[in-house]
């Protein structure tokens, strides 16, 4: 049984088709899976930056729509600023992008498609974690927010917040804030980035990111990073250092995506899980 297959019958069966063509599941309880089907989908997640038989992949115009939608993002994140950009409402963007000529206004498919893909069931992509965000236009109010300083990233006030003070208190200059709070805007272009790196293919971009309206980053999550590092803390080779066995040993590590997860969701040991939804 393939990866596809094997996740369909973890968590339910298709009943309808959408607006593009693609299934839309129902949820039901997950039956016990076999012995086989659990090692192939072990084997497909630890190797979650591959291609996969059953793997949604865009075409043609749905492709080109992507990538058209994906520049006027980028486009609008350089006009506002990376930092302002992660916590910028889907309304906001919208706004700026029809108020500058420099970025040019989305155009009504571009925001359909945007629409389609906050919506669409992520269960279809393989990606089995729980919505913490259901309103497209929901928006992040700034007073709830604290600017990290030299990090560019905003966190939530209160829990949030008070968790990375305790973090900083206990490794210092040692740990940094990789991630903070992303907004629906911020989402849609780290999704759609990976997937337009990999050929348009959604599901693929799903094992590492989580799709628009999934993302617990829009809630109080963040993500930790060891200083000098780099790009290797969103890899495995964070699990190995010492930030991150201090960070486990203190009870920091309460994963939101562990090893062998069954949320169709690489490991990520920088995460740092704070809120449930709501």
């Amino acid at each position: 049984m393939n990866r596809r297959t094997f996740l369909k019958t973890l968590y339910a069966a298709a009943t309808a088709t959408t607006l593009y063509g693609l299934p839309k599941l129902v949820h039901a309880d997950p039956p016990r899976p076999s012995e086989k089907d659990l090692k192939d989908y072990l084997h497909d997640m630890a190797n979650f930056d591959m291609e996969h038989k059953g793997d949604i992949i865009l075409k043609g115009k749905q492709l080109a729509l992507l990538k058209s939608t994906l520049k006027k993002l980028r486009k609008t994140q350089r006009s506002v600023g990376f930092g302002n950009f992660a916590i910028i409402s889907f309304d906001d963007g919208l706004s700026y992008a029809r108020r500058y000529s420099s970025i040019g206004a989305f155009t009504k498919d571009e925001i359909e498609f945007m629409d389609y893909t906050f919506h669409f069931d992520a269960a279809n992509y393989g990606f089995f974690g729980e919505r913490p965000t259901s309103n497209l236009t929901s928006r992040v109010s700034k007073k709830e927010l604290i600017k990290i300083p030299r990090s560019g990233n905003y966190l939530y006030r209160g829990q949030p917040h008070e968790t990375y003070k305790s973090i900083k208190h206990l490794l210092g200059k040692k740990v940094y804030l990789t991630s903070g709070v992303r907004g629906i805007m911020k989402q849609f272009i780290l999704f759609y980035s990976k997937a337009a790196a990999n050929k348009g293919n959604l599901s693929l971009a799903s094992r590492s990111l989580a799709p628009p309206g999934y993302s617990f980053h829009g809630i109080g999550d963040f993500d930790v990073g060891e200083t000098g590092l780099g790009s290797a803390n969103f890899s495995v080779s964070f699990a190995k250092t010492e930030t991150c066995a201090r960070l486990r040993k203190q009870g920091y590590l309460k994963l939101r995506y562990p090893e062998e997860n069954m949320l169709g969701v690489r490991y990520e040991p920088w995460h740092i899980k704070v809120n449930e939804v709501k």
